[in-house]
């Protein structure tokens, strides 16, 4: 998760013949797969057994990420350790795309659909964590969601005679800045792997063994605007107006627990206050406003725009500018959510889901959006609240996250599986 903005993409257009200068060509091969035989698919029965043989080594693994965070554009080592992994798993690996991403293809015994997973690896810069920080850490989830598509790429490697179709594994650089997806997208990771499907999971304040799955919702996009006020008092008339801007917000941030625990409470009501929204931070400066907002649907950002508009305008000679377009909301399609939902409950038990009916968390974004501009998928959240854990310490970006980390295990074996049904295309919705 993150704040910054760039401009967004047209949803589910496809980049043509974007290049890959410096990539390895491993993506386009077609591989040896291993002689199909009369054997059963994948269970999940099977994906359990494999998981819990694992589990052990990567809360490990988990820990040692932990303890070496990396700031967006700056994952060297943690990519180095993710290339280990997927090589000694028999993945087909390629390093260094779009910085320092890393691709792995595990082609199943079976011919099936191209199905690809997105763990994204960078930690949380220090002026992004709540209420600062001395240095960048791993406070967004972002090395659990890596040991748990290591994870995911070693059961199914492990099963591979049984697995139909091929599982592609995005690990990727540089998400609190929203530059990661754009680059391994631009490196033309998507096409040339053929991927057909794209899916990730993400840390949420949630008790531990549960997933909230997110169905016609996602995470909202973002927008900046710019002002300048002229003379004297230009100081004076900045604080004037961000204030009168900052009251075009519908949520206000959260100051305390309970806040954070009735956002949570929100999100789950359907047609809630959380149902449309606003969010808005306007920083007065010297001579000026910079202002930062989210909203939902994503169709009122003209509508925000124009109130922006109206107000600058009431205070004579102040100049407004908006330097880009919003950054796109993360949108899952619906049909896409409702199956992972019934996938779940069908393997997990039906307590194992949550479904949100608000884009979560309002003050974040994620750049997952431009996948899923291009692919049909799911982002679901995994939760990593311990049994009467305080909210914070599961609520990204907050300094005590401390994720329970029982819930590696449980992604792990529900993202294995739900891989593995999806390579053999057994979905109950259609692909656009």
């Amino acid at each position: 998760m993150e704040r910054p903005v760039e401009r967004g993409l047209p949803r589910r257009t496809l980049l043509a013949g974007a290049g890959a200068a410096g990539v390895g060509t491993v993506w386009g091969a077609e591989g040896s797969a291993v002689a199909a035989g009369r054997t059963r698919p994948v269970g999940q029965g099977a994906v359990d057994a494999e998981a819990a043989r694992l589990e052990r080594g990567l809360i490990a693994l988990r820990r040692d990420l932990h303890r070496h965070p990396e700031a967006p554009g700056q994952e060297r080592r943690t990519a180095g350790v993710v290339a280990r992994e997927l090589r000694a798993a028999g993945l087909d690996v390629t390093t260094g795309v779009g910085g320092h991403g890393v691709v792995g293809v595990l082609r199943g015994a079976r011919p099936g659909r191209t199905v690809a997973y997105r763990a994204d690896m960078d930690a949380v810069p220090a002026r992004d964590i709540i209420g600062g920080g001395p240095s960048v850490a791993h406070l967004c989830g972002h090395d659990v969601h890596t040991v748990i598509a290591l994870g995911v790429a070693r059961v199914l490697s492990r099963l591979r005679r049984r697995l139909d179709g091929t599982a592609v594994f995005l690990f990727q650089p540089a998400e609190e800045t929203l530059s990661g997806a754009r680059a391994l997208i631009d490196a033309g990771v998507l096409e040339r792997t053929g991927t057909e499907e794209i899916h990730a999971l993400h840390c949420g304040p949630f008790p531990v063994g549960r997933f909230a799955v997110t169905p016609g919702f996602g995470m909202p996009g973002q927008d900046k605007a710019e002002m300048t006020v002229p003379g004297p008092d230009a100081p004076g008339t900045a604080r004037r107006l961000a204030e009168q801007i900052g009251g075009l917000a519908t949520v206000p941030l959260p100051r305390t627990p309970a806040d954070l625990e009735r956002l949570v409470a929100d999100a789950r009501t359907p047609d809630g206050p959380l149902a449309r929204f606003v969010t808005v931070q306007a920083r007065a400066q010297e001579a000026g406003v910079g202002v930062s907002y989210r909203c939902w649907p994503e169709d009122r950002y003209l509508d925000v725009r124009e109130d922006i508009r109206r107000l600058a305008a009431s205070f004579p000679g102040a100049r407004v500018s908006f330097p880009a377009g919003p950054f796109p909301a993360m949108v899952c399609p619906e049909r896409d959510g409702r199956a992972l939902a019934r996938y779940l409950r069908r393997t997990g038990g039906r307590d194992a889901v949550i479904r949100l009916h608000a884009a979560f968390p309002p003050f974040s974004g994620e750049d997952f959006a431009l996948y899923l501009n291009r692919l049909p998928g799911t982002f679901t959240f995994l939760g990593v609240r311990a049994p009467g854990a305080p909210v914070t310490t599961s609520y990204p970006h907050f300094p005590d996250f401390a994720p329970d980390e029982r819930a590696i295990g449980i992604g792990v074996r529900a993202m294995a599986g739900w891989i593995a049904e999806r390579t053999r295309g057994r979905s109950e919705f259609l692909h656009p």
